[in-house]
């Protein structure tokens, strides 16, 4: 079933919804910061770092993996919190997924997806203990398939799409926007989510982003927690 397929099969009209992204990491660098005209609006993307510790008990140690966020600014939002930001200061973020792809001068260059903020608060540089979430409502758009990892550990993939209702300040309206990410989830929410979960369902997800180890660093979603309603 296509992703059409299984947004019809929900709903005619694609019902808003829930799309949740909360950030706090260091700046990687200092914004370069631009101008629109008609009407004259500040924009910048920014790439937030964050962090995160676990224990690897294979080995008893404790491991860190960094996350490079590409996310763009723009408005009021820009001069309000980055006009005078430094690359290595603390920033604090709220915003949605997005189809946009960053900026780069390097047409060479690949780059994950962005988050599109629409609250920015900037802190002095210094070390804070990251925040990487994201609590979103969507509808999955494929099968999630259970495997197996090299170290026996259950993982279960699927796509969802989310139908954003967000603010365009550029054209000043309301739009809904449908993002598609893939979810990765692991254990029991694994097992519970291949054994329960269908093309066309509706879930709950609470987790943090990340992105794959590849060229594309493409961005997923890492469930930690997935709620199911099944389709009527």
């Amino acid at each position: 079933m296509s992703l059409s397929d299984a947004v019809s099969k929900h709903s005619v009209t694609p019902k808003p919804q829930l799309c949740a992204v909360t950030l706090l990491g260091n700046l990687v660098a200092t914004p370069d910061i631009r101008y629109k005209a008609n009407p004259a609006t500040a924009i910048t993307e920014i790439v937030l770092a964050t962090s995160s510790k676990w224990l690897d008990k294979s080995t008893n140690t404790y491991k860190e993996w960094t996350s490079y966020h590409h996310v763009k600014v723009e408005g009021d939002l820009v001069e309000q919190a980055l006009l005078h930001a430094n690359k290595g200061d603390i920033i604090l973020l709220h915003g949605y997924l997005s189809n946009i792809k960053p900026v780069s001068s390097n047409t060479t260059a690949t780059h994950q997806d962005i988050v599109h903020a629409n609250f920015v608060q900037k802190f002095p540089k210094g070390y804070t203990q990251a925040i990487n979430q994201i609590h979103c409502s969507a509808l999955l758009t494929s099968k999630p398939k259970l495997m197996l990892t090299e170290q026996n550990k259950n993982i279960t993939q699927a796509t969802v799409v989310i139908n954003q209702h967000i603010y365009d300040t550029y054209k000043q309206a309301w739009q809904t926007i449908s993002v598609e990410r893939a979810i990765h989830a692991w254990g029991k929410q694994a097992e519970y989510l291949a054994e329960n979960g269908d093309i066309g369902d509706e879930l709950m997800i609470e987790g943090r982003l990340s992105y794959t180890n590849g060229a594309s660093k493409d961005q997923f979603i890492e469930a930690k927690n997935v709620h199911l309603f099944a389709s009527t």
